[in-house]
């Protein structure tokens, strides 16, 4: 035993995910990476200072997803840190995407982010200390046009986390929600919009991103929106009328899409 904590990141190849690995190791944590690409995580292995444990699994995949909760759940060898970030989102019409995409995305983004978080919680509770940090979305606060099954998943995280943070209120366990905006990582160009033709005021990097993020676990913030653009976005979505919210949004779903 080394005394380091230890987190466990999902989705941490690319993008977010790799800069709460980066993040977290320089602030001395151990890391359990978990991804599909198993040549990028031992990559990260590679470059970080602190021990690395590497779990390649696909986390829609119902066996792949049991060994990191089996993992999570090990008592011998305790996580600290949760960041449930794994997840993907589909553009475009909903009547018009493949079915099978859609179900994986709620699997991913959803499905796998409650188990996971299943998993870990326990422990926590048992120890009175810990952290979980769910990634949601911007995206989360209204209903999202052209953008519909992602922006769904992530109401579910914004809602179930904040249920799951005043559950384990005054326990020593922190559970947080993150909502970030656009952010320059390689999600956008996954998903199908063409994010580039939004302004570059709307942008922040990953970095800043995962700064605030962290600073909002160690407060046990229950929602996480990073950014002074995010937060007034956030909170115009509160004080407009629910069908004007929904054609902005639309607007905005045709504008990447097209």
């Amino acid at each position: 035993m080394n005394g380091r904590p230890t987190a466990l990141v999902t989705g941490a190849s690319s993008g977010i995910g790799l800069e709460f690995a980066r993040q977290l190791a320089a602030s001395g944590h151990d890391l359990v990476v978990v991804a599909r690409d198993e040549p990028k995580l031992k990559e990260l292995a590679a470059e970080v200072s602190t021990e690395v444990e590497v779990l390649r699994a696909d986390l829609t995949d119902a066996s792949d997803l049991a060994v990191v909760e089996t993992r999570l759940a090990d008592t011998t060898k305790p996580v600290d840190v949760l960041v449930n970030n794994a997840g993907f989102g589909t553009m475009g019409p909903f009547a018009t995407l493949p079915p099978d995409d859609e179900e994986r995305e709620i699997r991913l983004n959803v499905i796998a982010l409650v188990r996971l978080t299943r998993a870990v919680l326990p422990g926590m509770l048992e120890r009175k200390r810990g952290g979980i940090l769910n990634v949601s979305s911007i995206g989360a606060f209204q209903p999202g046009p052209f953008n519909a099954t992602y922006s769904a998943t992530k109401a579910f995280v914004s809602s179930f986390t904040e249920a799951v943070h005043e559950e384990v209120r005054g326990t020593g366990v922190n559970v947080i929600a993150l909502c970030p905006g656009l952010t320059r990582t390689g999600f956008q160009e996954a998903s199908g919009a063409h994010a580039s033709t939004m302004p570059k005021f709307l942008w922040q990097t990953s970095e800043q991103v995962v700064k605030t993020a962290l600073r909002d676990l160690e407060h046990n913030n229950a929602v996480s929106v990073p950014g002074i653009q995010n937060k007034l976005a956030a909170a115009l979505v509160r004080f407009t009328p629910r069908g004007v919210v929904r054609r902005m949004s639309a607007g905005v779903g045709r504008r990447l899409r097209d």
